[in-house]
């Protein structure tokens, strides 16, 4: 299998997830109803797409050199992470049975790619930009504090600083998705944890549209806290790479929220 069927597979099962999560969470009613202005809305909503979209090709392209400015001009953090959290992510390791390893490996490549894209399908479908707006810009402000980390801070995760106690249990269990990290990630860029931030930011997002969505909650929140819960049982990330991810993600909801991005005339 190579890396184009790889994210093929991810690219099948996750347009069946946001299929059935529109379904589930919005309904076909009001899907149908939204379909008629669906193109006014894209219009509407182009500067915080766009926005993202231009975020996302800076942080590939910036990333593709931060490695080697990273260690230029950053710090490795790698042993103080370790002397303060030791052996936690291998105990984590060790009291999680197979099926339940299984079962997050494929929430950290399935889950998480549904968890960051259905937000923007769903602030899509409302009559209002200030959510997705909102949505768009936390997104923005994880990467571009992530990546200015990434820059400022060498570390390595778990399986690679301490192969003798932490295993690589998502690449053991599932191979193939080795293919996919290996195109969007680097082994020294670990601090903070973008999985857990965005995951965050997501699951505070939901909370502010649980008028609008009730269902999305729940669902959001399950999968948020499933996906930050892989990160350190598969052996990528440490506990300590988790908590400046929730801050992260909270920094960021904060930020995107404040008064003066809203538009006149958006509910408040």
């Amino acid at each position: 299998m190579n890396v184009v069927s790889v994210f093929s597979e991810v690219a099948v099962v996750v347009s069946l997830l946001l299929t059935v999560g529109a379904v589930t969470v919005v309904g076909p009613d009001r899907i149908r109803a939204e379909l008629p202005v669906l193109r006014t809305r894209l219009r509407q909503n182009a500067r915080p797409l766009l926005l993202l979209v231009a975020v996302l090709a800076v942080n590939s392209v910036v990333r593709d050199v931060g490695v080697g400015l990273s260690w230029l001009i950053g710090s490795n953090i790698t042993k103080t992470i370790y002397a303060v959290e030791g052996a936690f992510v291998a105990s984590l390791q060790s009291l999680a049975p197979a099926w339940l390893t299984l079962y997050l490996g494929f929430v950290y490549i399935y889950g998480y790619v549904f968890l960051l894209v259905f937000p923007l399908v769903l602030t899509l479908l409302l009559g209002t930009t200030r959510y997705l707006r909102e949505t768009a810009f936390a997104y923005a402000v994880n990467y571009g504090i992530g990546l200015l980390c990434y820059i400022l801070f060498v570390a390595y995760g778990p399986r690679n600083f301490a192969p003798d106690m932490v295993e690589p249990l998502l690449f053991d269990t599932i191979p193939r998705f080795q293919l996919v990290t290996a195109q969007v990630n680097a082994n020294t860029n670990v601090f903070p944890s973008l999985h857990t931030s965005l995951s965050v930011t997501v699951a505070l997002m939901a909370y502010r549209l649980r008028a609008e969505y009730p269902r999305w909650l729940p669902v959001a929140t399950f999968l948020a806290g499933s996906v930050i819960l892989s990160t350190m049982v598969l052996g990528i990330h440490w506990a300590t790479d988790v908590v400046f991810g929730v801050l992260l993600g909270a920094i960021s909801v904060y930020v995107a929220t404040r008064p003066r991005f809203h538009s006149e005339g958006d509910p408040p």
